[in-house]
């Protein structure tokens, strides 16, 4: 049969500890899970892992795969007489068993089968992150969303396949983008009694049809009439924190940002500012009276918004 490496698989030394195992095999199985990673022979790589990590966290069968000796993986060798023993065949029908079948089977006093023997140890669930956007007001106010992701879970054949979970999360005020939201238990479900793992939410804010967001800063795009902009206006605009009235000066010009302080997104440092930024804009079709208006205008203003063109001021 061919000589499988499980340090060598799981990337660690023949001495690492338990917990460096533990880790090597959690950061792995979370790379190469078919329903997450897009590595060439994620699968292949993942059962791989797998099986080492099923021989080395048990001190048990980690001392019996020891004492195999090293060689390297891939060679030939041949199985102790224990293998025959418990498994009657030759060394030619092991090439497709895991090892971790056979010191299975040491523990069990025969051949190692489901519901047979020693009960398996418990397995922890995986932890699992995912980036979820929420709206600019959840981060503005705080409060409760409902946020829907899709969970690997094994099914009763040991396959890997996604559910789609949705829960109830508290985001907190003033939330930055990045942030991870802890939901103990909620990851990867345990095997043979072990504790779930848990989902790590990776807050992101999502596009806003208004908003634009700039660290703590918020911008709005805000139309004017040219008329709003010469003459001057009240408008109402929204925030987050709901309308106000903002007092647009005559002679508005477009471009011109209007700030509006401490309107942005909160943080405990003080909260950032909002800012409207001024875009005049004129009517796509303009009536009889418009039209007429229009032209009265023109004649009338000795106004030129490109006199610079001619070295004027």
């Amino acid at each position: 049969m061919k000589y499988k490496d499980y340090y060598q698989a799981l990337g660690v030394d023949r001495n690492a500890s338990t917990d460096d195992i533990k880790k090597a095999y959690r950061k792995l199985a979370h790379k190469y899970h078919p329903d997450v990673s897009k590595e060439p022979e994620a699968e292949q790589r993942f059962k791989e892992v797998a099986e080492a990590y099923a021989t080395l966290k048990d001190p048990e069968k980690r001392q019996e795969y020891d004492q195999l000796g090293k060689r390297p993986a891939g060679t030939d060798f041949s199985p102790p007489p224990q293998w025959q023993q418990y498994y009657g065949a030759g060394a030619s029908a092991f090439d497709d068993v895991d090892m971790s079948d056979f010191f299975g089977a040491f523990h069990s006093g025969g051949r190692s089968s489901p519901g047979r023997g020693r009960s398996a140890s418990p397995f922890p669930g995986q932890d699992f992150e995912v980036a979820v956007a929420v709206p600019v007001e959840a981060i503005y106010s705080g409060g409760e969303t409902e946020i829907s992701v899709d969970i690997p879970e094994y099914d009763a054949h040991g396959l890997p396949h996604r559910v789609p979970r949705t829960f109830r999360v508290k985001i907190p005020k003033g939330a930055t983008e990045g942030q991870r939201l802890r939901l103990a238990g909620k990851g990867g479900p345990g095997r043979h009694g072990g504790k779930p793992g848990d989902l790590y939410i990776v807050l992101g804010i999502a596009q806003h049809p208004w908003y634009r967001v700039s660290g703590r800063d918020l911008y709005l795009d805000l139309p004017l009439a040219p008329w709003e902009a010469v003459l001057g206006a009240k408008v109402e605009i929204p925030t987050p924190g709901g309308k106000i009235e903002l007092n647009i000066k005559p002679g508005t010009t477009a471009g011109q940002r209007l700030r509006i302080p401490g309107r942005g997104l909160p943080s405990s440092s003080g909260n950032g500012d909002f800012f409207a930024v001024v875009r005049i804009e004129v009517p796509k079709q303009a009536g009889k009276r418009e039209q007429e208006l229009y032209e009265a205008l023109a004649a009338a203003s000795s106004f030129n918004p490109r006199r610079h063109f001619d070295g004027g001021g």
